[in-house]
């Protein structure tokens, strides 16, 4: 029986997914590691795409029966924490990071009570330079305001994976890396959201985790 691969997280995972793009894996990074993966081992894992656009890790926690406890994967990435920053800066409706890491625990929690076998990888969010991350006339200091609370998240995430001992995959140093090859509009559509070229350095960076697991 194939081994089940579930994605989970935000619109950087759902990639148009709930679009039936690509049998609803979507056009990201989820549907280039099936296809990569696939290729490499037939018929030995099913994918899962379970990404939606906008939500916060507070959204994650609330759908995690329906769309990871009850699918019981092998193996699971979780990739959140953008939003929670997103919708605070432009909305004044995210989550701060304290509420963050702790959603973020028990969310783990359940999860390896539910599924103690199950292999994770966790991934910290990245921002950079964008438009709808630059500065505006109307908010002078919103790139700045993305990067630090983009940061605090990502820390919250690296910290969650030490106290957890869980694989991390860290992508602020990896797009700082590549926006030195080419501009951010390269990788990004508007400083958050990847374009091919960086949804496959996401897949790059998830099956470098993921073979180290199996």
């Amino acid at each position: 029986m194939a081994k089940k691969i579930l994605f989970f997280g935000d619109s950087i995972t759902d990639a148009c997914r709930r679009e039936d793009a690509f049998c609803g894996m979507g056009a990201g990074y989820a549907t280039m590691v099936n296809g990569e993966l696939g290729a490499e081992y037939p018929n030995e894992y099913e994918f899962i795409n379970m990404g939606i656009g906008g939500h916060r890790i507070v959204d994650l926690y609330a759908r995690l029966k329906s769309d990871f406890l009850n699918h019981k994967p092998d193996y699971a990435s979780i990739y959140c924490g953008v939003n929670d920053s997103w919708h605070e800066i432009l909305y004044q409706n995210g989550v701060n990071t304290p509420k963050f890491e702790k959603v973020y625990q028990i969310m783990l929690d359940e999860i390896l009570e539910e599924l103690p076998d199950i292999k994770l990888i966790l991934i910290a969010p990245y921002v950079v330079e964008g438009r709808c991350t630059c500065n505006t006339e109307e908010m002078p200091d919103r790139l700045q305001q993305f990067e630090v609370d983009v940061a605090e998240k990502a820390a919250a995430v690296k910290r969650i994976a030490e106290k957890y001992n869980l694989p991390l995959i860290e992508l602020q140093p990896i797009f700082d890396e590549a926006c030195k090859k080419a501009p951010s509009t390269y990788w990004t559509t508007d400083g958050v959201h990847p374009m091919i070229a960086g949804h496959t350095l996401i897949k790059n960076a998830w099956i470098k985790e993921f073979k180290k697991l199996i």
